[in-house]
């Protein structure tokens, strides 16, 4: 199977790209978008296999800030309408006219921005995966799920939110088992290969997104575009797991606001289906992009 890598010049920074499979007349490309900010397209090399048995073009690529493109040292950069425009230029520097789109965590945040904010034509269908309209709401969420962790864990959390010190120990910890609870566990060597990779980009969200998944003190805090959502015109599925950092309301929210949009809950997953129920996961993306080409 062919996969071409190469890099787009984007304003005096460079965006990694890797191309999977062959272009397809009677299928569009399929245009990968990673979450973070600040994690970068290694886990979207599981679907790897998926190029070769639908037949179908896979573009995926590493935001200017982590992975293999350019790291800034220019913290001014790393705010949500660098990633917009670094897309829009993506699109254009890879001839994408006619193209479906994944977004999965931030990556889906960035879709809705794109796709309410820039110009849709030639977006054949949006998967919005995992993904929260709303900052203030996704904050509130985790606050609820990490109600559920043990005494000493929810304690840990609250004692490092009040003195905005986040390396103790017990914090520290205490994040890694809510991370494992309903994100995903920490790469180790049974893990996929790709995941096992560094993805560079721990400056990017620490700047852009805050110290962890509930503080959200950073560049993208202020994201709001619920109300903004009725402006999407292309078909959308947004999808979630049962046990994930983007709950069912954080779902159901953004379904709830994109006119005709479907939604897909994957049970038993947490915030990357793709691993937790992958099958599945082939399956209902296979399916929504045949309805849609």
């Amino acid at each position: 199977m062919k996969i071409e890598e190469g890099y787009m010049p984007f304003r005096e920074y460079k965006t990694y790209y890797r191309i999977v499979g062959e272009p397809n007349p009677y299928k569009a490309p399929l245009l990968l978008i990673h979450g973070g900010p600040g994690s970068s397209h290694n886990y979207f090399e599981l679907l790897d296999d998926f190029a070769e048995t639908s037949g179908r073009q896979l573009i995926m690529y590493d935001q200017v800030g982590c992975g293999k493109s350019t790291l800034p040292e220019d913290e001014s950069v790393y705010v949500k309408e660098t990633w917009a425009e670094e897309l829009v230029a993506l699109r254009k520097y890879l001839h994408l006219d006619h193209v479906h789109m994944l977004g999965q965590s931030w990556g889906g945040m960035l879709e809705m921005l794109y796709l309410t904010q820039y110009d849709q034509t030639g977006v054949k269908s949006v998967m919005i995966d995992g993904s929260p309209a709303s900052i203030k709401l996704w904050t509130k969420e985790q606050h609820r799920l990490i109600s559920y962790l043990s005494y000493e864990d929810r304690e840990a959390i609250a004692e490092a939110e009040r003195t905005g010190d986040f390396s103790g120990p017990k914090y520290l910890a205490a994040n890694d088992r809510y991370m494992e609870r309903y994100c995903w566990d920490d790469p180790d060597e049974n893990s996929p290969e790709p995941l096992r990779r560094p993805t560079n980009g721990k400056r990017a969200s620490l700047i852009a997104e805050g110290p962890n998944e509930f503080t959200e003190n950073g560049t993208i805090s202020d994201f709001e575009l619920t109300d903004e959502l009725h402006k999407i015109k292309v078909p959308v599925l947004v999808t979630n797991g049962t046990d994930d950092l983007c709950t069912p309301l954080i779902a159901k929210s953004v379904h709830d606001h994109i006119p005709g949009s479907k939604w897909h809950l994957f049970g038993n997953s947490r915030h990357l289906a793709l691993l937790d129920q992958h099958d599945e996961f082939i399956s209902v993306l296979d399916n929504w992009l045949k309805e849609n080409d």
